[in-house]
């Protein structure tokens, strides 16, 4: 399949598209401005009430009639604008491809070996988020503004999160002998000089206090050779790129037994080049800030205290343990934020940065087309294959006319073979404004030594917003399982006799505006989207796991001080209490249900509208996909409404029947 890389089929209809919606953008920009005084947030509320003179405010009584004067003079422009622009989305293209073509270390995108389908197994990880990338005004009223600027600092900070090492933790003690702190709890890399992300050199053992085993001089690659995994480094990707810290209380030649796996440990892509901190008027960080894109902290702050005072200090255990104001009980601490319940087969955590190696990104709301721009150039730092304006303008497929796109956007650092994209025709109100649907892509992450194929089909969307619309998104997801079901039949190249392909994985992620606790959305929860496909936060309909917290954020808390930083939400959200006060929870049609009964309910959990649901069915009879680690992430605080989440699945080979 051709990807297409332009809106439009030529250069003549790409120009004529250009002059129009220059024509155009000045009235809109305009209108965009004069509203945007008018619906405050909360912050600037703040902001008002400790200006003693009301500079902002004057400001704005200044500049509106000036604003005015100018709509009225761009008006006829705009007018003519529309005259070009409406009739020429009917040949415009649902979605632009973009590949970076320079994939060496200054071009900053990740470098992956290929996967020949052998050995223990391989890990895919997937993101979805909602960023709330609205024109200025439409995004105020989710109380989040300055669209552009937020658009290059969340860039930076999901390509911060995505480029840190992959470090494990393993935890050797009589009463925990699991995995802990992984990928999504792992530190964020010191940077040399150069700027690219090195790898922190040495091991913990946890015996009375944290100690550095090592010389501190010692290069990432000579520790990571000797480390439990080399093997699986060498395959794909630098040594230098890993990092293997153990904490316990054996001896020292004591290893888990995890660490004969080589599926266990990860590895880092650098990627975290340079660039211009693009912070929001709003979120000023500084050096020592987790989310910005040039920190050297991490979620883990005692663990990078531990390694300055390793490095600081004598070679000598004692003199090191001498200086560490951070002990062995803050290393639990730090490994008790990823829990994995008895009954669960994976790890799950409220993380304050995106997942290491992160391979897929699906994002919503992107629908302001410059915000797409600026984050598409943020990411490509680190992921070289991207979609964005996906979706289409004006009366073309659908049955109203389509002022914005879908603000769907995908990145991922696999080659995406195959696109296609479907608008929902039943959208309605505000929605229907709108393009929303359904994305679907097939991406190659590998070949077999047959020369097979090995490809995975992902599905981001967003579904109708309305809280009272149950109906129309049971009709959507019955619409995306048909959708999914004719895009699979159409891109397959395979056959039962000539397996051409080989399917590892099959994930579908969005937002779908209804969670599984609300007694409103009990249509959505009993659909049967969720008996073909798992979802891992979910026991049942309306039934929720206990470690399950919701994605979508109480607006008016967005720059308190306990949660406008991703290390203060995140504190935050790991307790009941701090969920109950940050989190949204679902209005009753009941009047018998008072709020504080309401939360109890739900025990704190909020809504969790923001899905990642997999599905083993259709995949390569020799495989299993099963879920390795599932995340809540808060790196994105202060710049959008909703938690992003994260899943890491393992493709292995299926066990065999006795």
């Amino acid at each position: 399949m051709v990807l297409y890389t332009t809106p439009f089929p030529n250069s003549c209809l790409s120009a004529l598209h250009a002059v129009s919606w220059a024509l155009i953008f000045p009235c809109y920009w305009l209108v965009d401005r004069l509203l945007a005084p008018f619906i405050p947030t909360t912050y600037e509320t703040r902001q008002r009430a400790d200006d003693w003179c009301c500079l902002q405010l004057l400001c704005s009584y200044l500049f509106t009639p000036v604003y005015l004067a100018l709509l009225v003079a761009s008006l006829p422009f705009a007018f003519l604008g529309f005259l070009f622009w409406s009739p020429l989305q009917s040949a415009r293209r649902p979605y632009i491809y973009s590949r970076l073509e320079d994939k060496g270390p200054a071009g900053g995108a990740a470098l992956l070996s290929e996967w020949k389908g052998t050995g223990p197994g391989k890990s895919f990880c997937f993101t979805t988020a909602n960023l709330c990338l609205l024109p200025e005004s439409l995004a105020r009223f989710n109380n989040v503004f300055n669209t552009q600027a937020r658009a290059k600092e969340i860039g930076q900070r999901i390509r911060n999160g995505a480029s840190r090492p992959q470090i494990k933790i393993y935890i050797d003690s009589p009463t925990n002998t699991s995995i802990s702190a992984a990928s999504f709890s792992s530190l964020v890399s010191p940077q040399g000089s150069d700027g690219v992300a090195r790898a922190v050199p040495g091991s913990i053992k946890r015996t009375a206090s944290v100690e550095y085993k090592g010389d501190s001089g010692r290069h990432p690659s000579d520790e990571a050779a000797n480390g439990p995994a080399s093997g699986e480094l060498a395959d794909s990707g630098s040594l230098e790129d890993a990092c293997i810290v153990r904490i316990g209380s054996g001896d020292e030649g004591g290893r888990p037994p995890e660490a004969d796996d080589p599926a266990t440990v990860g590895q880092a892509r650098n990627g975290a080049g340079g660039g211009s901190r693009g912070q929001t008027p709003h979120h000023s960080q500084q050096d020592g800030d987790s989310g910005s894109l040039g920190s050297h902290s991490a979620s883990r702050e005692s663990l990078v205290k531990a390694r300055a005072g390793a490095d600081s200090g004598s070679g000598e255990p004692g003199a090191t343990n001498s200086k560490l104001p951070y002990k062995a009980s803050v290393v639990k601490k730090a490994a008790a934020r990823k829990r994995r319940h008895p009954d669960e087969a994976f790890d799950h955590e409220v993380s304050a940065f995106f997942p290491a190696n992160l391979d897929f990104l699906c994002l919503q709301e992107v629908f302001d087309k410059r915000a797409a721009a600026k984050l598409k150039d943020q990411l490509h730092g680190y992921f070289e294959y991207i979609l964005y304006d996906v979706g289409v303008y004006g009366c073309q497929g659908c049955c109203s006319f389509k002022f914005l796109n879908s603000g769907l956007f995908f990145a991922s650092r696999y080659p995406i073979m195959d696109v296609a994209y479907h608008c929902y025709p039943n959208g309605r109100c505000s929605d229907s404004l709108a393009s929303k649907g359904a994305l679907f892509l097939k991406v190659q992450v590998g070949s077999t030594p047959q020369d097979q194929r090995i490809v995975g089909y992902i599905s981001c969307t967003h579904l109708h917003a309305l809280p009272e619309d149950s109906a129309i998104r049971c009709e959507q997801l019955d619409l995306l399982q048909d959708w999914l079901a004719d895009f699979r039949k159409s891109t397959s190249s395979s056959s039962a006799a000539n397996p051409e392909e080989l399917v590892a994985f099959d994930v579908i992620c969005g937002d779908f505006n209804f969670d599984n606790c609300s007694s409103d959305d009990k249509l959505e929860q009993q659909h049967s989207l969720f008996t073909r496909y798992k979802d891992p936060c979910r026991l049942g309909p309306g039934e929720e796991k206990p470690w399950a917290i919701g994605t979508l954020l109480d607006t008016d808390g967005l720059y308190d001080e306990d949660a406008c930083t991703p290390e203060n939400l995140q504190k935050v959200l790991e307790s009941e209490e701090g969920r109950r006060e940050y989190l949204a929870f679902p209005t009753s049609k009941s009047t018998g249900a008072g709020q504080k009964g309401r939360k109890d309910l739900l025990k704190g959990n909020g809504r969790r509208i923001d899905y990642m649901l997999y599905t083993e069915e259709g995949l390569c009879l020799d495989w299993k996909a099963e879920v390795e680690e599932f995340s809540f992430i808060t790196q994105l605080s202060g710049l959008t409404d909703h938690l992003p989440v994260a899943m890491r699945l393992m493709v292995s080979a299926a066990e065999e029947e006795a």
